[in-house]
Order: structure tokens, then sequence, then C-alpha cells
């Protein structure tokens, strides 16, 4: 590599460096919860709340799920499940849950041009009881006190919706240490009018979830983050948090799992167009400019330009490591180092995802994706 060439590509890694340090220090520093010690439970006006759990073939991950949210000690629950039409013993696992409150709900036949999920979660909104729904995946993780917590936030907040980035709470596992850049890129990227989102859990009004999928059907039937795209209408009646110990919100998600979500989620993420994601994963590529300039002094003289190479690269492993320490309960120092690795893991899923997309070989829980909205931010 050309001295030129790398003192252009150590200038533009700076300046990328630079944005990111800001965005994501400003975005963890504003979203961590501030949660009350009173119990929600010994005031007057308590909202209802109705769990909505959209499953299909989710018989692995289920029963897990269930038990916490019965655990839960918020008063006023009701705990709603749809099996969206699924292959394995979903369905009976929801009903062998009926003792315990939990209502099953059998879902439709898909509807043209709907994601499978979007029309699961218009079915439970409309089933929803509870002044609030929450909304959640079936591999989110809650403390008994968790449901209590987001209602104190969202209601200090002002809001209609809250959604939670979760945290990590189990351990070193390989899941863990290579998770791709989901919420990293949510919180980098969030702004005003395209806040960051998280489906994991969101609590969101249940008279305005009701009539945002009557009102915006078009746009939110096909809308590969339908979360992302209400809080981006709702704008200032919108709040996000960082899954903090005190939240209780944390998810569990198997490597290959989450490698799946990122393909079907980065191209419309980046705006479902090849040309933003080929400049994406060369802007990935451009961040490994500094491993490599250090890798090049087993054959180089050592130069000012490996110094700079070597403070970026320090750089970027204390930020990634600030992140994880911010999702994650252990382990976070071990992000000091792999943050090479994930870029070129992230390039990687970038790639997968605008090339299935091309060829029209992208699934969700097994049913292709025809046509997609693109989430452009």
């Amino acid at each position: 590599m050309g001295a030129a060439i790398a003192i252009i590509l150590l200038g533009l890694d700076s300046l990328v460096f630079t944005a990111l340090a800001l965005q994501i220090v400003k975005s963890v520093t504003t979203h961590i919860p501030v949660i009350a010690k009173t119990k929600l439970a010994y005031e007057t006006d308590i909202p209802s709340v109705t769990v909505c759990i959209p499953a299909r073939n989710e018989e692995h991950a289920l029963a897990e799920c269930l038990q916490r949210i019965i655990n839960s000690t918020y008063p006023k629950l009701e705990i709603v499940v749809l099996d969206d039409s699924s292959s394995d013993g979903t369905s009976l696992l929801i009903k062998s849950f009926a003792h315990a409150g939990v209502r099953f709900v059998r879902g439709a036949t898909l509807p043209g041009g709907w994601l499978g999920k979007n029309h699961a979660l218009k079915e439970l909104a409309d089933q929803a009881n509870g002044s609030y729904v929450l909304f959640m995946d079936v591999d989110t993780r809650l403390s008994p006190a968790a449901i209590e917590h987001m209602v104190r936030t969202m209601l200090s907040k002002g809001v209609e919706m809250l959604s939670v980035i979760p945290r990590r709470t189990d351990g070193l596992r390989a899941s863990v240490l290579w998770s791709p850049l989901k919420y990293y890129w949510e919180l980098a990227r969030s702004r005003k009018d395209a806040p960051a989102a998280s489906s994991n859990a969101w609590l969101i009004k249940r008279s305005t979830a009701q009539q945002f999928f009557k009102d915006n059907e078009v746009d939110i039937k096909n809308a590969v983050m339908p979360e992302a795209y209400i809080a981006s209408q709702l704008k200032s009646s919108y709040a996000v948090s960082i899954g903090t110990p005190g939240m209780g919100v944390a998810y569990e998600k198997k490597w290959s799992s989450q490698c799946e979500t990122s393909v079907r989620l980065l191209h419309p993420m980046i705006g479902g167009r090849a040309y933003r994601s080929l400049l994406a994963t060369l802007g990935l590529l451009t961040l490994l400019t500094p491993q490599i300039l250090l890798v090049s002094l087993l054959w180089q003289d050592v130069s000012w330009i490996h110094g700079f190479a070597a403070i970026l690269t320090v750089l970027y492993g204390l930020l990634y490591a600030y992140y994880a320490k911010t999702v994650w309960d252990k382990g976070w120092y071990i992000a000091f180092f792999l943050w090479p690795l994930i870029v070129i893991q992230e390039t990687i899923l970038v790639t997968m995802s605008c090339v299935m997309y091309l060829q029209k070989r992208v699934l969700w829980k097994g049913r292709p994706i025809r046509s997609v909205r693109p989430n452009i931010r």
C-alpha cells in the first residue's frame, strides 16, 4: 500500500472513528434508563399490559420465555401467544401453559404481500385487552420486575412507545462474543427522525398500535423492522432504553440465528439497493486499514504511519469494548481484541444479505421474502 493511499485511508478512518465514537457515547449515555426504586404495585393507577408473542416453530425456546413472563411481579398482566402456522409442537406447548393464564391464538392464513411476523403482530394487537401491549420475541428473557421497569420508564418519559435494546446475560459464549453488529449500528445510526429500535421487547399503547396497523398497512405489512417504522413515525412520542441489569431485559440467541437475522435485515437497513450495499461493504473494509498496515510491518520498516495505525486500532477496540460493556454482563474486555474479526464478519454478512436479496433467496421462518420496504435512514 502506497504511503499516500495509506495516509488518505487513515484520515478517512479517523473521521469515521470520531463520528462513531461521538454517536455511540451519546446514544449510550442518553438511553441508560433511571429505574425508580418505589414499587409501582403500591400506586393507584396501574395500566394493564398484554404481553404478545408471535411464535412460529419456536418449540425449542418458548417454554423458558413464557415461564419468565409468568414469574413477573407485574399485577395487571395478560399473556397472549399466537401460533403462526408452526410445523413443530409450538401449538401444543402454548396450550400447555393455559393453566398459568397464557391465551392461545391460532394465526390466520397469511394474506398476500404481508410478512408473516408483521401480520402476526397485527393479529395480536387486535386480540390484546391491556392498555399497553408488550411485543416480545421468544428469545427475550425478562426478569420478574422487567415489565414494571418498562412501564415506569415509559410513563416517566410521557411517550406512546418504548423499546429496549436487550442485554446479553449468558456469559462468555460464542453467541455473545461473535454477535453481529445489529445493535451497535442501531445506536451508531440513531437520530431524532429515525431512532434506534429493538424488536426483542417494545411496549406501546394498544390504541396506538391498532391505529398504526389500520392506517399504515401499505408501509408496515412488508417492513422488515416494523417496530423501527412505527418508532420513526411517532418521533417525539417514542423512546428507546438500553437493557441495563436494573431494567432486566435480556436475550439469548444462537450465533447462526443472529447471522440469519443480519442477512434478513442488513440489505433493507442500508436502503435495499445493490450500490448502497456495495458502498457499505467498501466502508467496512476501509475500517480494516489500520490492521492491514500493522500486518505490513512483517516486511516493512516501522514509520509514523504504522504508529498512527496502531493508535486507531487501539481506539476502535476501546470503542467496541465500551459498547460491549454496556450490553454484555461478562467478557466485555475481550471485545477489544475481537473488533477486526467482527468487522470481517459484518462485511461478509452485508455481502450475503445483498446477494441473497438479489437472488430472492432470503427466508423468514421458512417463508421467502419477495419484497420488502427498505428501511432508509
